[in-house]
C-alpha cells in the first residue's frame, strides 16, 4: 500500500527510532512492501520509516535508474535494520540532496565519501558492506531519518540550498 510520506514540520520527523526486536515478522514484512511500494511510486532513492510515521530502525534503498538522481551510480536494493554506519575517513563530499519529505527542493550537503554500514535485512540475516559515492550518500541520508535529521540540518552554506526549478533553470530535474 502506498503510504502518505510526513513532510518536514512535522514533529514525528524530529524523534529518533526505536530498534527492531523481532525480525522475519508478518508486520515487519508488510512494513517493507508499503516502504517499497511508496518509494517506487514517488521514485525516491530510499525511504525511512519514520517518514511514513512508523518509528522503527528501518530503512529501503536502491537506484537502478532514476530520474530524480540522473547522474547517480547505481546502488543495490537494500532492506537495512538496526544500522550502525563508521566513517572509513575523514573525507566529506558535498553533493546535492533531495528528500520526499522535503519536496521540491534541494540543497549541497555534506557527507563522508566512504564508510561501512552493518545491520540486518529483514529475515535477521547481517549485512556488512563498504562503499563509497552515491551509496555512501543514500545511506547516510536514509539512517538520518532515524536519528530526527533531516538533510536541511546539515546544510553548511545555504546559498545553496533551494528550490529545484530556481537552482537549475531549465535543467530536467523531477520533482519529489
Amino acid at each position: 500500500m502506498i503510504r502518505e510520506v510526513l513532510k518536514m514540520g512535522d514533529p514525528f520527523l524530529l524523534q529518533a527510532a526505536r530498534p527492531v526486536e523481532a525480525f522475519d515478522t508478518p508486520g515487519l514484512h508488510a512494513l517493507l512492501a508499503d516502504m517499497r511500494e511508496t518509494m517506487a511510486h514517488l521514485n525516491g532513492a530510499g525511504l525511512a520509516a519514520p517518514q511514513i510515521g512508523v518509528g522503527l530502525q528501518v530503512v529501503v534503498f536502491g537506484v537502478d535508474r532514476n530520474d530524480r538522481y540522473p547522474r547517480a551510480e547505481e546502488v543495490p536494493d537494500t532492506v537495512l535494520i538496526n544500522p550502525v554506519l563508521t566513517p572509513l575517513s575523514d573525507e566529506l563530499e558535498e553533493d546535492w540532496e533531495g528528500c520526499l519529505s522535503v519536496p521540491g527542493l534541494r540543497g549541497m550537503v555534506p557527507r563522508h565519501a566512504r564508510l561501512r554500514y552493518q545491520g540486518f535485512d529483514e529475515r535477521g540475516n547481517r549485512i556488512d558492506r563498504s562503499v563509497s559515492g552515491f551509496h555512501a550518500r543514500v545511506v547516510q541520508h536514509e539512517c538520518d531519518h532515524l536519528q530526527g535529521i533531516l538533510y536541511p540540518m546539515r546544510i553548511r552554506d545555504f546559498s545553496k540550498f533551494g528550490f529545484i526549478q530556481a537552482l537549475f533553470p531549465g535543467e530536467e530535474i523531477l520533482e519529489e
